[in-house]
């Protein structure tokens, strides 16, 4: 086997008994979970299953009870995500991985021109030439359907839509190796929601880029995840190939869960 086919056997991410405990009750139990380079593993479950605890835990953003998290970073290994600093941390998630938020007030700076939220992020991994940021930052305005007239506008005078597809190339510009997703189409309607989708399922796939999306909609996971999990009061309850699981489902939720929706 080459060093290279090594390589992409190797998990990315690797998550071993995480959990998250608030109050006394389990938000997430005892996951155990391994993504691969250029995968899209989809998590879904109803409001309150677990699945954004596991997701921010997983980011680095929150700190589990019980468990690691394992990430293959580009020159030091495998490290545990929790036995490292905080800094390094924030490194990482500004270099090799992006977050996308449900809200993308959450995933942008209100007060800068789209054109420096997109070149913040270059300039975090040591961009410092202004006319190379700025025409970095115009092309991928351009990929994700945003006139480049609009350069210097605020996000705040953005529409929803815009300001999703504003936060995907903040996050995607620095070309990471993992992007977590959150609910990234939920505050959206049906007609911006089913464009967006199209450009995300598009941008993983000409990137290679590995991703984990949380999401509650059947249909937002069928169209982008290869993989799937099934949560249910903080418990994976299900998981497999994402027609599998939704075409043929073995727990009585998931069941529960692809008749709602064909009920619908």
């Amino acid at each position: 086997m080459s060093a290279q086919d090594q390589q992409v056997s190797q998990p990315l991410l690797e998550a071993r008994n995480v959990s998250k405990i608030y109050g006394g009750k389990v938000a997430c139990g005892n996951v155990n979970l391994s993504l691969y380079p250029g995968e899209v593993l989809g998590i879904v479950g109803e409001s309150g299953s677990g699945k954004s605890t596991l997701l921010n835990c997983l980011a680095g953003q929150l700190v589990p009870e019980q468990g690691e998290v394992l990430f293959h970073t580009r020159n030091e290994g495998v490290v545990n995500l929790f036995s490292i600093s905080e800094a390094r941390r924030r490194l990482l998630s500004r270099t090799d991985w992006g977050f996308v938020h449900q809200s993308a007030r959450d995933g942008l700076r209100s007060d800068v021109s789209a054109g420096a939220n997109v070149g913040e992020r270059l300039m975090a991994v040591g961009a410092r030439h202004y006319g190379q940021i700025r025409a970095e930052a115009s092309d991928w305005l351009q990929r994700v359907e945003i006139d480049i007239a609009r350069i210097d506008d605020l996000p705040r005078d953005f529409s929803g839509g815009m300001q999703q597809r504003l936060q995907i190339a903040r996050n995607l510009v620095t070309r990471p190796r993992l992007i977590f997703m959150d609910e990234p189409t939920a505050s959206l309607d049906v007609s911006v929601q089913a464009r967006l989708l199209d450009l995300l399922r598009q941008l993983v796939s000409q990137l290679q880029v590995a991703a984990i999306i949380v999401t509650h909609d059947l249909a937002v996971a069928r169209l982008l995840a290869h993989r799937l999990m099934v949560m249910r009061q903080g418990q994976v309850v299900e998981e497999g190939l994402t027609d599998q699981v939704l075409d043929d489902p073995q727990h009585p939720y998931t069941q529960l869960l692809v008749s709602s929706v064909l009920q619908a």
